[in-house]
């Protein structure tokens, strides 16, 4: 087992008011729906968005991961999250980073960077290769939450035909 890491971050002005972008990105449900090969996110009795991602691809490998975010919420302007524990673990894959919403003249600045971290079953010495699968990965959900976050918004994807 070893761990493996990649981080995302992006900035965009999204057509829509703050309180539009802000309205999804407060909801585990519609978060759930805009993000890939994320299956369920539910809230447990602590506040903690339990995120259930599945077939997760890796070299050699399609993973099922649940992840224990605990979320801070500064209305209207900021997300925080990090990465919680799962029962008295910490769980294989945790994410931590940050939501930002700014009112821009057009709509909204939104900056969204996180890390990711994944205790996997795979060798150490593959860390070039995974963690360029996992940046690849990011980059592709990443991607699909924008264009997945327009349509919730009803804006028209610019880069679809």
């Amino acid at each position: 087992m070893a761990t493996f890491t990649s981080t995302r971050r992006d900035v965009a002005d999204v057509p829509h008011p703050v309180d539009a972008v802000w309205g999804l990105l407060a909801d585990p449900a519609a978060v759930a729906r805009m993000t890939p090969m994320v299956a369920s996110i539910d809230v447990d009795d602590r506040g903690r968005w339990v995120w259930c991602l599945q077939r997760v691809p890796l070299p050699g490998h399609r993973l099922d991961l649940t992840m224990v975010e605990e979320m801070t919420f500064t209305p209207q302007t900021r997300i925080d999250f990090t990465h919680g524990p799962l029962g008295g673990d910490r769980g294989r894959a945790g994410a931590e980073g940050h939501y930002l919403l700014e009112p821009v003249a057009d709509g909204t600045r939104l900056e969204i960077e996180l890390t990711v971290s994944a205790e996997l079953p795979i060798p150490g010495l593959a860390r070039r290769a995974v963690e360029t699968a996992m940046r690849q990965v990011l980059n592709q959900m990443g991607n699909r939450f924008a264009a997945n976050m327009l349509r919730e918004l009803g804006t028209r994807d610019p880069g679809a035909r």
